[in-house]
């Protein structure tokens, strides 16, 4: 029986050692979602495939891994969050080693696309687990650790990423990125511990049907979860810096030096501002910050979008870039885990990362519509104007929400009329 066992025979909880592994496992996933951008264009060159094809297949794994991240809604009420996290890591990183072997582009997306599959739990099932195991005036920096946790990885392939490429081949690259995943997988089974109180807590509360009903009567959850959809056209990883990396080359025609320059730059300061936002949330609230974090994005995707060739011009727009628009995500997390009692925390996850990371997504396969009609020259800064709206338009949405007090045990939610 997977059940909750009893406190004397409980396996002692320690949040900072399962923090410390799903940041790790988080720094593996990211590290594969940036150095695929470089993957892509070199897959576009051995391929022969265009800009708006690539943009597919990055569309159909986002939104493939995002539907898989509706079924942990039902899952997490009775399988342990670790076995998720292994199952899920250990496909993550083959899939990744094994597109290393593709003979031909339609094998390299369907073991890419496999591969984001497996990375499905990461975000859902990882932020269910930490929100459980840290006290709610811990959560906000919590969360955003493990986020910036994986904005380290992104920052290790910004750094050396190009060396590697160049050494190894995207191919070999693929290999040594994926292996650590499934790596990282099996540890987390092994040395995470969990009691499982809130899958008691969900069994508990009632269906699935049930929860779901309180998720859609909670003002603020629906918020935030149009938000997500809405942020997706322009939410940092997996968005920004692939456009903007093809904005940089196959537009402007940068020399590589250059673009590995900035895109590198871009990446390392998408590390210090989730966890300052997330502390600066857990002190300040998190309506301000996560409303600060969309307006300061647009703002980003706007210059970078207006300074045309100017070096100095797109420099400032990378900057602001790097530091707001990978801040909001954490921050919307943080807020669910706040307003979602113990009962429908996996059910919120779920439903949020569903709707962020799948229906979200939908926006990447509309910006390969937008290039493939358009062409590069005209497509992609009309892109980064959709960004700059889709932000806007999160920021609106939030604007209303008022916090939810998350110093003692959870409230209800509440919203400004």
């Amino acid at each position: 029986m997977l059940g909750v066992v009893s406190e004397t025979h409980a396996p002692r909880i320690r949040p900072n050692r399962t923090l410390w592994l799903l940041s790790i496992a988080h720094a593996v996933n990211h590290a594969q979602a940036v150095i695929m951008p470089m993957i892509f264009l070199a897959v576009i060159d051995e391929f022969h495939v265009g800009v708006e094809t690539i943009t597919f297949v990055a569309a159909a794994g986002a939104i493939s891994s995002g539907l898989v991240q509706a079924t942990f809604a039902y899952v997490t009420r009775h399988v342990p969050r670790r076995y998720l996290m292994g199952i899920g890591g250990i496909l993550f990183g083959v899939g990744f080693a094994a597109q290393g072997a593709a003979p031909t582009f339609n094998v390299f997306a369907a073991t890419n696309i496999v591969s984001r599959i497996g990375g499905a739990p990461q975000h859902p099932v990882g932020n269910g687990l930490l929100a459980e195991q840290f006290p709610p005036d811990r959560r906000g920096f919590a969360i955003s650790a493990h986020i910036s946790g994986g904005n380290v990885g992104t920052v290790i392939v910004a750094l050396f990423g190009p060396l590697l490429l160049a050494t190894f081949g995207w191919r070999g690259v693929s290999v040594i990125f994926g292996l650590p995943a499934a790596l990282i997988a099996l540890a987390i089974v092994r040395w995470v511990t969990e009691h499982g109180t809130d899958r008691a807590a969900a069994r508990a509360e009632g269906s699935v049907r049930q929860a779901l009903r309180q998720v859609w009567r909670n003002p603020v959850l629906r918020r935030v979860y149009l938000a997500s959809v809405l942020g997706g056209g322009g939410r940092g990883l997996g968005v920004a810096n692939l456009f903007a990396l093809l904005y940089l080359t196959k537009v402007l025609g940068l020399p590589s030096s250059t673009t590995d320059l900035m895109y590198g730059g871009l990446i390392v300061l998408s590390v210090p501002m989730p966890l300052f936002a997330g502390w600066l949330s857990d002190r300040l609230g998190r309506r301000p910050v996560i409303v600060g974090a969309y307006l300061g994005g647009a703002l980003g995707f706007a210059i970078f979008i207006s300074v045309g060739s100017s070096l100095l011009g797109l420099w400032i727009g990378l900057a602001v870039m790097g530091l707001f628009s990978f801040a909001e995500s954490p921050q919307l997390q943080a807020l669910l885990a706040d307003a979602a009692p113990a009962g429908i925390r996996d059910v919120t996850f779920a439903i949020y990362f569903t709707l962020a990371f799948g229906v979200g997504s939908l926006w990447t396969a509309l910006y390969g519509v937008i290039i493939d009609r358009a062409g590069n020259g005209a497509g992609l800064p009309i892109v980064f104007w959709a960004m700059t709206a889709s932000f806007i338009a999160a920021a609106i949405v939030m604007a209303p929400v008022r916090d939810v007090a998350h110093l003692g045990p959870s409230p209800e939610p509440v919203e400004a009329v």
